[in-house]
């Protein structure tokens, strides 16, 4: 089983936001160090708890500090983006650290309606994502309609953060598929996944299908320990649902102390229950679970909390547990 991180560089109540990049070039540093296949970061637009915009200038400045463990998008949202524009990007990371970068892409709009706007996003845009990931594809590959440089005589590795509707895409451009978020619980699941190797065309990028499951992985020396490091993140997604802001991260006891409502409460217990948090025993016990589950090859793992030093220690137990 891979082992791979994705870090959102999420910002923290009480610290400038630049803080939050550097947190995330110091935790891809120590990924590397743990051995983890990748380090992955996000795409998040005027998300006030996340820090990361721009996949790109992140990845440059974590090539810069890292040497062996491969780096990428967990994704660039196509939509937002020309597909020469991203082919340019990716061809220069990957001229720059040969062999070492990912390109995992994903369709999903922007968090608000303004920002919808400020991305210049039509109100019922047409799906253009297969077609545009087949263009930027060409331009990798140099079979463009223009030429995209630099030249790389090395093929760019695309992934494909999928629904349901985007495993089918997967399948068809024979690309590796990655999974998360609410269809990892959805009855629907298998059918998605058998669908996607039943239809899976073998590309230059796959010869067979390839399976990544994304998801909180929180490791500690107890369930209850776990459980508490999960709970900043669950806080912060139950209360975007109130609010529409996303907020930075908040300590465990600020949020113990703050007055809860009941939908908050259910929403919170909701997300804590399915995350998989626990001691190492508990952790390899619900991964070997889901991996059974899915057939997948490679995890990604997404955790963030406010604790850093808990986050570290998680991310070093974890790769003893998956890796050995």
């Amino acid at each position: 089983m891979e082992l791979s991180l994705l870090d959102r560089s999420r910002t923290r109540v009480g610290e400038p936001e630049a803080a939050a990049l550097r947190h995330t070039v110091e935790r891809a540093m120590a990924a590397e160090r743990s051995r983890y296949r990748r380090f992955w970061v996000a795409e998040h637009h005027a998300v006030p708890g996340i820090a990361s915009g721009s996949p790109p200038v992140l990845l440059a400045a974590l090539g810069a500090r890292t040497s062996t463990i491969r780096i990428g998008s967990g994704g660039v949202m196509l939509p937002h983006h020309q597909p020469l524009v991203v082919a340019e990007q990716f061809l220069m990371l990957e001229a720059l650290f040969p062999g070492r970068v990912d390109l995992g892409l994903g369709r999903s709009p922007a968090f608000t309606a303004p920002v919808r706007r400020a991305m210049r996003q039509e109100e019922d845009p047409p799906d253009r994502f297969a077609d545009d990931l087949t263009e930027l594809r060409d331009y990798l590959d140099g079979t463009g309609a223009v030429t995209a440089h630099p030249v790389s005589d090395r093929t760019v590795p695309m992934f494909v953060l999928a629904t349901g509707q985007g495993l089918a895409v997967a399948a068809r451009l024979g690309l590796p598929a990655v999974l998360g978020g609410p269809l990892l619980e959805s009855p629907d699941l298998a059918a998605a996944l058998a669908g996607y190797r039943r239809d899976f065309r073998p590309s230059p990028r796959a010869q067979r299908p390839v399976v990544t499951i994304a998801l909180d992985i929180t490791v500690a020396d107890t369930d209850e320990q776990a459980r508490a490091l999960v709970l900043p993140e669950a806080w912060a997604m139950a209360r975007s649902r109130v609010t529409g802001e996303f907020p930075p991260l908040e300590p465990v006891a600020a949020i113990v102390d703050r007055p809860w409502t009941d939908q908050t409460r259910r929403r919170v217990e909701a997300t804590v229950r399915h995350a998989v948090a626990g001691t190492p025993r508990t952790v390899r016990r619900r991964v070997e679970e889901l991996t059974e589950r899915t057939g997948a090859g490679e995890l990604l793992v997404t955790t963030s909390t406010y604790d850093r030093a808990a986050l570290a220690a998680s991310d070093t137990a974890l790769a003893r547990i998956i890796g050995g």
